[in-house]
């Protein structure tokens, strides 16, 4: 689809490398994902704020979802960049902040995990609020079924692992890793889309057939 719009495609890639202007990237992805999933076209790359914007509230949302790993790896990280400079013998405090840190490792593992579909509900309501509406995000991976919905997110990441292993090519990997990222962008937010559109149809056709 990018494809047949080499202009958009060149756009997206050269803001994609421009630090804070990249929001702009981010949320085109948004609006991507607020399209139908089965839609043939692709939302225009316009309104250059809104996306900006947009691409801001879904970074935030990340980050808030992520404060509390955070905070319980500050100790760990504290202890370490002080013995790079003193002495730190306390014990109980590595242990401490070694436990807090391996907490902290898991809980961002499983926030990691409802992240993407968080994103997806809260563009779709269009509500920053949603991003944290975890019941309603637990129902809808409920009935993705969890199975599937890791499965997904394990494609992607294998995915993922690809694009960043064409990107350490050598002399040309940079342009290809340039031009393939808002692809990969697109494929990421379009699959989103679908996997939540699939569990809302569905309640549709139950609620048309109930009626």
């Amino acid at each position: 689809m990018l494809f047949d719009d080499l202009g958009r495609l060149l756009i997206l890639a050269i803001l994609d490398i421009i630090p804070i202007v990249n929001f702009v990237v981010l949320g085109y992805l948004g609006n991507v994902i607020k399209d139908s999933g089965d839609s043939k076209q692709l939302p225009p790359l316009e309104n250059y704020f809104d996306l900006w914007m947009q691409g801001l509230q879904m970074f935030v949302a990340s980050i808030v979802f992520m404060i509390i790993p955070l905070i319980l790896a500050i100790p760990f990280i504290s202890l370490v960049v002080l013995s790079s400079l003193i002495s730190v013998p306390a014990l109980v405090g590595w242990a401490l902040a070694i436990v807090l840190m391996i907490v902290g490792a898991l809980l961002a593992f499983f926030l990691a995990i409802i992240l993407a579909m968080a994103i997806v509900n809260m563009l779709k309501k269009d509500s920053f609020g949603k991003a944290f509406a975890f019941g309603e995000i637990f129902d809808i991976i409920g009935k993705v079924g969890w199975g599937t919905y890791i499965l997904w997110l394990l494609i992607i990441f294998i995915c993922a692992i690809i694009v960043a292993a064409i990107g350490g090519i050598p002399i040309i990997g940079w342009i290809l890793s340039l031009l393939i990222s808002p692809i990969f962008g697109v494929f990421v937010a379009r699959s989103a889309s679908l996997v939540y559109s699939e569990v809302t149809a569905t309640e549709e056709t139950e609620a048309t057939e109930q009626a």
